[in-house]
């Protein structure tokens, strides 16, 4: 199959990844709205909208697994240009950086305003919070980037190109859903969709990374065949989760949720890579600001649900409420702070001016 080239710009899966930051930051809006908000440390409404959590578990089990996937491509993309120093320095700068800087002056924030919100004691706490798959990148850059130099040094060796081969078919799709089902199997997390600070995180990220990156080096044969089964890969993933709703009441065992997972992230790469592999002003600025709007999300998360649960106003005004607030603080501070003031870019996975 025929590889892609290293100046070809992939709109699609920069598309993608602003799709799954955003996923996440409506996520995290969600639980604003469950019964058990307060348990997992967000301000919560005294009136749920129950009807969130099925959206939100169809979501679920797929969101994290999608921005790895899209993490380990963009680093495909970056090695074509770079050495192994080169990439190890930059994914400091971008990765690195931005976690050691966000523990210790972003994530400390949202907890005071929770603090506040909650009337407890304050006290400045350091830990990961939303950041913490920042980490898990960082680590996998380090402990795969040896593989993955072997790989675009002997890019036409008989490895390279069994490569190729496997996932240039559905046999690809195939194979990948196995190995995320017996990783289910043998680390047999509480539940599949535990990603942060778990062993079954951390391997389920390693290896959606991974594939990530073959997924990229693979070439366009990967992406074919998505396109090509993208409306029956999607009916099957919808199948499948109607089928955790009804018969499993959403607890579905662990395999199955593997499986449902990997069929919707290969529905949302052959819909990408069908619809979506176009250049637009509207990309490259969300592309830009993506990063540093999750960092500084659940500041004004927080910020905005203090100030609409306490009104007396309808809960799906609230919702939207708490929608707008949040995006609409972060752009603002992205756009008239983090963008243009120059020492601050670094510490947002930003490049200087």
């Amino acid at each position: 199959m025929k590889k892609m080239k290293a100046t070809e710009r992939r709109y699609d899966i920069d598309w993608l990844r602003v799709i799954a930051i955003g996923l996440l930051i409506m996520y995290h809006i969600g639980f604003v709205f469950l019964p058990w908000g307060v348990f997992i440390g967000f301000i919560q409404n005294d009136r749920p909208l129950d009807f969130l959590w099925n959206p939100m578990s169809m979501l679920n089990i797929w969101r994290i697994p999608l921005l790895f996937f899209v993490s380990g491509m963009g680093v495909c993309f970056a090695i074509r240009k770079r050495s192994w120093k080169q990439l190890i320095l930059e994914r400091t700068r971008r990765i690195l950086l931005p976690f050691v800087f966000g523990i210790f002056c972003i994530v400390p924030l949202h907890l005071f305003i929770w603090q506040k919100y909650y009337n407890q004691d304050i006290a400045y706490s350091i830990q990961p919070s939303h950041l913490w798959f920042l980490a898990n990148i960082f680590i996998y850059v380090l402990v795969l980037s040896p593989l993955f130099f072997y790989l675009k040094k002997h890019a036409s060796g008989s490895f390279a190109r069994w490569l190729t081969h496997l996932f240039s078919s559905p046999m690809g799709f195939l194979f990948i859903t196995g190995v995320f089902v017996v990783e289910a199997i043998l680390v047999k997390p509480e539940t599949f969709e535990t990603y942060s600070m778990t062993l079954h995180g951390f391997f389920l990220g390693l290896l959606t990374f991974l594939f990530g990156f073959i997924a990229v080096f693979s070439g366009e044969g990967f992406w074919q065949t998505a396109k090509r089964w993208r409306w029956v890969l999607l009916l099957l993933a919808a199948a499948l989760f109607v089928l955790r709703l009804i018969e499993f009441d959403l607890q579905a065992p662990n395999y199955l949720k593997a499986i449902e997972s990997n069929v919707w992230i290969f529905a949302v790469f052959g819909f990408g890579y069908a619809y979506l592999n176009k250049q637009s002003n509207t990309l490259t600025y969300l592309s830009q600001a993506a990063y540093p709007v999750y960092i500084l999300h659940m500041i004004f998360l927080y910020l905005g649900s203090w100030l609409m649960v306490s009104l007396q106003i309808p809960v799906s005004l609230k919702l939207t409420g708490v929608v707008v607030l949040t995006l609409t603080g972060c752009f603002v501070f992205y756009e008239f702070i983090v963008r243009r003031v120059r020492f601050l870019r670094p510490l947002f996975g930003l490049k200087n001016l």
